[in-house]
């Protein structure tokens, strides 16, 4: 195993689409959803494993979770949980660990990925990251991931890209353009051209690569981070880490960099990936019954007449449901959830209609 490789995973989002299961004290990377026993972070921090040593996987989050971290991880040590002391979206988490990690090894080449998303091909997964690292290892370059579309989804940023290579591999392509969430005709116009992607939200780059990049469209943020090589993996890491969020912007790393970049390039890939971003997709992914319902556990859950539905309770609760049909049907923390499946995109307002009424209790 390379010991130049290095994971960043990012743990801090709060997942309010899926509330009321996740809430902001115990957020969807903690959460078992699939019943299997392991959560999201605890599935992804395995993945990492296979591809770095276990003292350079780091993982970042808001600074309240790092007690679940510890408890969901215990082999990861302090010095391997970066903690914010404020949510600025990914672009100041990426320079921080980044920098952090390059005053380890100023050979290092990152990975940065999510701690919420399921990959069904493992090995597939851990090809295409070794590719990229050794691609990033080799070349002043930004990789990421796009994934080849199944359908004309309009939940995810897409990727074009060019019929130009790196010079080292002929497989990861230069980056036309990214374009956020499409409306629908837009997608499939996307699909049929053949050279788009769904943008997966994972990157490879260089800590060399990645901070010079900082540098040049990100200076102000590049220079905060910087200011801290003293304090980097020593006990004034984490008052400096506090004063620093302060000075940074809410940018993200897609934004911030990515967009901007002109050496930045994709490796089309296939490995079963969903990013768990809606209800939606834990029902795609979940086991169904012959009328199509997914119900999480399902010991105690009766369906009658009933069909489509996305079913997820305490295991000891009593359900039964009768004429319901395309469905969201969900308990947790003393709330209950019923919702069409074809409105889940409300339920973000729902959870800020129900903390301006009861305050944050129940979010």
């Amino acid at each position: 195993m390379n010991k130049n490789n290095y994971a960043l995973i990012m743990a801090g989002g709060v997942g309010s689409r899926f509330w009321p299961v996740s809430r902001t004290e115990y957020p969807k990377q903690f959460i078992d959803f699939f019943g299997v026993g392991k959560t999201l972070i605890q599935s992804t921090y395995e993945r990492f494993l296979k591809i770095c040593p276990a003292e350079n996987i780091f993982i970042v989050t808001n600074e309240i979770y790092t007690n679940i971290i510890k408890e969901q991880l215990p082999d990861i040590s302090d010095n391997q949980i970066l903690a914010e002391p404020i949510m600025r979206n990914t672009a100041p988490c990426v320079s921080y660990g980044s920098t952090k990690i390059a005053q380890l090894n100023p050979d290092a080449t990152i990975v940065v990925a999510p701690s919420d998303h399921t990959i069904t091909d493992q090995e597939a997964f851990i090809a295409a990251i070794e590719q990229s690292l050794k691609a990033a290892s080799e070349n002043d370059c930004l990789i990421t991931l796009g994934i080849k579309p199944s359908r004309p989804d309009t939940g995810y940023g897409y990727i074009q890209y060019t019929e130009d290579c790196l010079p080292t591999d002929d497989q990861i392509h230069k980056v036309k353009i990214f374009t956020e969430k499409p409306n629908l005709d837009l997608a499939k116009s996307f699909i049929q051209s053949g050279d788009f992607l769904w943008n997966a939200g994972i990157f490879i780059w260089s800590a060399k690569a990645i901070n010079k990049s900082f540098s040049v469209h990100l200076p102000e943020m590049h220079e905060i981070f910087q200011q801290g090589s003293a304090a980097y993996n020593t006990d004034s890491e984490s008052e400096f880490i506090g004063a620093a969020y302060q000075q940074c912007i809410n940018i993200s790393i897609d934004f911030g960099i990515m967009e901007k970049a002109q050496n930045v390039y994709v490796l089309p890939a296939d490995f079963g990936w969903s990013d768990l971003g809606t209800w939606a997709s834990i029902y795609d992914i979940a086991e169904h019954d012959y009328v199509g319902n997914a119900v999480i556990p399902a010991e105690k859950v009766m369906m009658f007449n009933s069909s489509n539905c996305m079913v997820n309770v305490p295991e000891d609760k009593l359900v039964i449901l009768q004429g319901l049909h395309d469905y969201i049907v969900v308990e947790s923390n003393n709330t209950l959830l019923i919702c069409p499946r074809s409105e889940e995109q409300s339920i973000k307002q729902v959870v800020a209609d129900v903390k301006s009424k009861f305050g944050t209790k129940y979010i």
